[in-house]
């Protein structure tokens, strides 16, 4: 058994030993969240260096993380982005195919809003609130039943009386992912009727949501969402702080449980729906693609990162001091990180 493992750590290293040359351009796959921030990064490395601008795609973080997870070799990519922490079926998927060296690095903080055109009325919501109006099944009169709110008003009064449209991601987006653990399933939780129910049956009627058109899967392009939000004012749309951040000439966030989506609110973590963000390093690559420990000397750099950084200036909500010099010395020393 030992034999054949060293074997086949010897027939990897030599493939992509052996066919480095080519691909002397950085690929980097994932999270539609992140995507902006390391397009920067990117752009900036090409600048600095010289070296070929690194190929950032958006995937989504569960699209991101199939890739990455799909082997070594230059065919396939040394970073995925992602807008939550790496599952275990995926360590796992990923240990199947020989990526057994992982480093991850959170790169900051962002928060998840939703948010409507600046031509309607700004929303205030609660957690429970949101929930009602997109869960596929909610409680009426102590029974489950398919959602009946059809107009904000249905759920509360002082709610404008505008038909339910929201746009959100779909479900290999961390996004979704985190949308539902952090704003369904507390709102879930604050009904009576959700007490008691089994674990499975809780996560049913927590993190399913509606197909009736009250909820729509909008894709992983976020600039999309933002574009059709501009055309329909009645509706509201689902992502990340920096696009609100990017755009709050044309959209406004909600106030949820009492907090805006700003900059302070999410650093502070006053406002209840934010996350960390993270990017994913394939530590066999480095070494053999080039420019991989350029990028990360300039991703973790505080003219990057920073409190007074340029991705801060383009959304990203900065990590403290002691923070930023963990993930820069796991990213710099290939510290595997990722339990397998």
């Amino acid at each position: 058994m030992i034999k054949k493992s060293i074997l086949l750590a010897a027939v990897a290293t030599v493939g992509l030993t052996g066919v480095a040359e080519a691909r002397d351009q950085i690929r980097i796959v994932g999270s539609s969240t992140v995507y902006p921030f390391t397009t920067v990064v990117a752009e900036t490395f090409g600048k600095k260096t010289g070296m070929p601008t690194p190929v950032v795609e958006s995937t989504g973080s569960g699209g991101g993380f199939k890739l990455f997870c799909a082997g070594l070799g230059v065919e396939h990519p040394d970073f995925s982005n992602a807008s939550r922490a790496i599952k275990k079926s995926e360590i796992e998927t990923c240990a199947k195919n020989g990526v057994t060296a992982i480093t991850e690095m959170k790169v900051g903080y962002d928060g998840i809003v939703l948010a409507n055109a600046k031509s309607a009325p700004a929303f205030t919501l609660t957690k429970e609130q949101i929930y009602l109006a997109l869960a596929k099944d909610v409680p009426v009169d102590g029974a489950w039943v398919a959602n009946p709110n059809k107009n904000w008003s249905d759920i509360d009064s002082s709610l404008p009386d505008e038909p339910i449209e929201v746009l959100g991601p779909p479900p290999t987006s961390g996004t979704r992912d985190a949308f539902l653990e952090l704003v369904m399933e507390p709102g879930c939780e604050e009904l009576a009727e959700c007490q008691g129910l089994s674990k499975d049956e809780f996560k049913a009627r927590a993190f399913t949501m509606r197909e009736d058109g009250g909820f729509i899967e909008a894709g992983e392009n976020d600039n999309l969402i933002v574009q059709k939000l501009e055309a329909n004012p009645a509706a509201l749309g689902i992502f990340g702080f920096s696009y609100l951040d990017q755009n709050h000439d044309k959209i406004q966030g909600a106030v949820v449980e009492g907090e805006a989506p700003t900059f302070e609110n999410i650093a502070s973590g006053a406002y209840p729906v934010s996350r960390p963000l993270f990017v994913y390093v394939k530590t066999a690559h480095m070494g053999v693609i080039p420019g991989m420990e350029e990028f990360l000397a300039e991703y973790t750099s505080d003219a990057a990162w920073g409190p007074e950084g340029y991705l801060a200036d383009k959304g990203l909500i900065p990590m403290p001091d002691e923070e930023r010099a963990k993930y820069r010395e796991a990213a710099m020393n290939k510290v595997d990180n990722v339990n397998m």
